[in-house]
């Protein structure tokens, strides 16, 4: 692949790629930052190449989900907390026609996030992958490099707990 069109793949998977890090970095915005930002600097001075086993999009995937996991890793032997969802929930809401319908889809989201916040992060990923960036079970198992039954494993007890999350009041 020429610089050119690496350049155009990484800008045409931007906002998807920015969202999986927020995902692996578990909505802490900044670390998202730095983890993309790591993620593309391996990629283009070409510490991280792409093989072509799979579609760039998941194997650049992979690759901001390896990114993330050294920086979180590195965070904990620090010392240092990850962030939770705080920051993300409390950042002004795009203003909408009808106040009360932002209102409820805000007070969903919140709901969705504080939910998702709770599951493990095998779930997490996988439902993140297959729902945020209408991957297949199969490629979110490439990308977390983990066999296929174990992603659907994943997959469906993090649709259960999540169902039974979304049900219970307690979430804010």
């Amino acid at each position: 692949m020429t610089p050119e069109e690496l350049a155009r793949q990484l800008e045409r998977l931007h906002e998807e790629s920015f969202g999986w890090a927020l995902s692996c970095c578990r909505w802490d915005r900044p670390s998202a930052e730095d983890t993309l930002q790591t993620a593309y600097v391996r990629v283009v001075s070409g510490r991280a190449r792409f093989g072509g086993r799979s579609a760039f999009r998941t194997w650049l995937f992979g690759v901001i989900r390896r990114v993330a996991q050294e920086h979180l890793r590195r965070e904990r032997t620090r010392g240092a907390r990850i962030s939770d969802l705080e920051t993300l929930a409390s950042e002004p809401v795009a203003p909408v026609e009808d106040p009360v319908e932002g209102l409820v889809r805000e007070r969903a989201s919140v709901r969705l996030r504080a939910a998702l916040r709770q599951l493990p992060d095998r779930q997490r990923e996988v439902l993140h992958l297959v729902f945020y960036e209408d991957l297949t079970i199969a490629e979110a198992a490439d990308v977390m490099g983990v066999s296929l039954g174990s992603a659907r494993t994943h997959y469906d007890r993090g649709k259960k707990r999540m169902r039974t999350l979304m049900a219970e009041e307690a979430i804010p």
